[in-house]
């Protein structure tokens, strides 16, 4: 056990099962409407074990050290611009989970500094919650995502797998592709672009064969990467789901698969 793995007790096993970890995509506002996602994502929620909380890292948060959002029930945040007035009014009043803080806190250690902020949960957060469970009645702690770096966010996501046993879906919340840039807005269900279809591709077979390192070095490796993710934050929640989901040696799920305005909307269970 190295010094930035600290040992932690146990706590009781979660009557359930062992909970999944999660890869997402979440979607703009208008996922909402969408005529197919936002089932596809309530059927999935409804074939895993109910949570007992939800813990959620979104691309929309970017914060170091480890923050944690308000421990009570959080306000949103309408971190988008341009969508119409009624996405401007969506609740989402999930319960706080202050009990869920104080044992992230514990299992990242004292040599992790984690802070307290009343941030709200932002669209990455709630914009799938309200498709997978719209009755907001599990609650929710949004932490942010501290660097970029794949192998800290492995790490991060490998302390934080003890939760699984305890009842709490781990997920992280980002776009498989998201080249904003360079897609048509004017058709949802246009035909994605060579680099979105390659990227998304060439992450699944790294996913499926168990590729970690290969996946970690996706700077070098991706084919179309300046274009599937100009910016990387919506990759990034990748590697703490697959982190706290046992770093790609357990089996795999992709349920949700094919593009959403020409973006790869695939997402991943690891178990």
């Amino acid at each position: 056990m190295t010094p930035t793995e600290p040992t932690t007790p146990p706590a009781p096993a979660w009557p359930g099962g062992r909970m999944p970890a999660l890869y997402l995509g979440h979607g703009a506002p208008p996922l909402l409407v969408d005529p197919q996602w936002p089932d596809q994502l309530a059927h999935w929620s409804a074939d895993l074990p109910r949570p007992r909380a939800v813990l959620i890292v979104s691309a929309h948060w970017e914060a170091a050290p480890v923050a944690l959002t308000a421990i009570r029930s959080a306000p949103l945040v309408y971190d988008f611009y341009g969508f119409p007035a009624q996405y401007y009014s969506l609740q989402y009043p999930a319960p706080g989970a202050p009990d869920l803080a104080d044992r992230v806190r514990q299992l990242l250690g004292d040599d992790t500094e984690v802070v307290q902020s009343e941030r709200g949960l932002d669209h990455g957060a709630y914009i799938p919650l309200l498709a997978m469970y719209p009755d907001a009645d599990v609650p929710v702690l949004q932490m942010s995502l501290p660097t970029m770096d794949p192998t800290a966010l492995l790490s991060l996501g490998r302390r934080l797998a003890p939760l699984r046993d305890e009842g709490v879906l781990i997920m992280g919340s980002g776009f498989l592709t998201h080249g904003l840039p360079y897609i048509d807005f004017a058709d949802p269900a246009g035909a994605p672009p060579g680099w979105s279809r390659e990227f998304d591709a060439w992450a699944t077979e790294a996913i499926e064969r168990g590729d970690l390192d290969e996946l970690a070095d996706y700077r070098s490796r991706a084919p179309g990467l300046r274009f599937a993710h100009p910016t990387v934050e919506h990759l990034v929640p990748l590697f703490v789901a697959a982190g706290a989901g046992g770093d790609l040696t357990g089996s795999i799920d992709n349920p949700i698969d094919g593009y959403w305005y020409g973006l790869a909307k695939r997402s991943f269970a690891f178990s």
